[in-house]
């Protein structure tokens, strides 16, 4: 354990009180940033990654009632027995000295002589420092977060928001477009749930968003394409994921656009592809119902991922760029 990095990381912060409803975003971001670039400039692990791994955790405690709530600005949560040491009798340990006699994780980060699990500059810098133990280069840090989360899944968002983080400089990466140009002639309703008959009995697991063929669809996040092919249910289909472990699924296309490939960082509002009528058969199947956009939304929270459903999203994204024609 770096235990001479208490001190010196004192240097490097300013006081700041647990999160509360007077902040705004851009405020609690700016604070995040001045954490993430202090442990840093300590530890050498990328600023980045540690944004990856915040937000990574700071949405599945979002979305788990087993974990609880987060109290300051950073979302990483380091269980109690990982904290205190695993034989540690004492799972409330804040001692640093004792924490590190049993091996645990907990480090003063801010020099108050105490390994608070609750205060954003313990929490970050312990979390840092036991990415060191493995290295500061990418594939050591895979390494490391493999160990610390065993889940094939979780490393592979966290590299996702590494490379949307890293490319963009910036935390504020929650911009959304609606999927299709509001200037085309389009409808939808919500018809999530519905029960679907092909391929065996299942519900309809997004919004069909009606449209002539060819008609443009964009991205609906800053993302990473995790997926792009065919699938017997949703024909010519891709699948992106954003920094909020919100995966975004396009079905049903007539196409893709040009370039795109699987790991590519997409925009808001950049095309993808176009409203087709593809799926229910092998590849190329296309024309066994109107053409349409299928839309879903799916979140992942450490364990397991589901869909929920995305009406709501959509017309908040559509009254959005209403108001920016006016």
């Amino acid at each position: 354990m770096l235990t001479l990095f208490s001190v010196c990381f004192l240097c490097f912060i300013q006081p700041h009180s647990v999160l509360g409803s007077e902040k705004s975003t851009e405020q609690i971001n700016q604070e995040r940033m001045i954490l993430f670039k202090n442990a840093e400039t300590i530890t050498q692990i990328p600023w980045y990654v540690l944004a990856s791994v915040d937000q990574y955790e700071r949405n599945v405690r979002r979305t788990r009632n087993d974990i609880p709530k987060a109290k300051g600005v950073i979302g990483i949560y380091i269980r109690p027995e990982l904290w205190a040491g695993i034989q540690n009798p004492n799972q409330s340990d804040t001692n640093p000295a004792s924490i590190a006699l049993f091996g645990g994780l907990g480090i003063d980060g801010n020099g108050d002589g105490r390994a608070d699990p609750t205060n954003d500059e313990d929490v970050l810098l312990s979390f840092a420092d036991y990415l060191l133990s493995y290295g500061t280069d990418f594939e050591n840090i895979k390494i490391g977060l493999w160990d610390y989360y065993q889940r094939d899944k979780s490393i592979s968002l966290i590299t996702g928001h590494m490379k949307l983080f890293k490319k963009y400089g910036r935390l504020d990466l929650d911009q959304h477009a609606f999927p299709v140009p509001i200037r085309f002639n389009y409808s939808y309703k919500n018809t999530w749930g519905d029960a679907r008959g092909w391929g065996g009995r299942r519900i309809h697991e997004g919004t069909d968003i009606f449209a002539n063929y060819g008609v443009p669809v964009r991205s609906t996040c800053y993302g990473i394409i995790e997926m792009k092919g065919w699938n017997m249910f949703g024909g010519w289909r891709l699948g992106i994921r954003d920094s909020t472990n919100t995966y975004h699924y396009f079905a049903h296309l007539n196409g893709f656009a040009d370039g795109l490939e699987v790991g590519q960082i997409v925009e808001p509002g950049q095309l993808i592809g176009s409203v087709g009528s593809s799926g229910y058969g092998p590849p190329g199947t296309s024309g066994k119902f109107p053409p349409h956009l299928h839309y879903g939304m799916y979140k992942d929270n450490g364990r397991t991922e589901w869909s929920y459903d995305p009406f709501p999203q959509l017309k908040v994204w559509e009254r959005a760029e209403y108001r920016k024609r006016k």
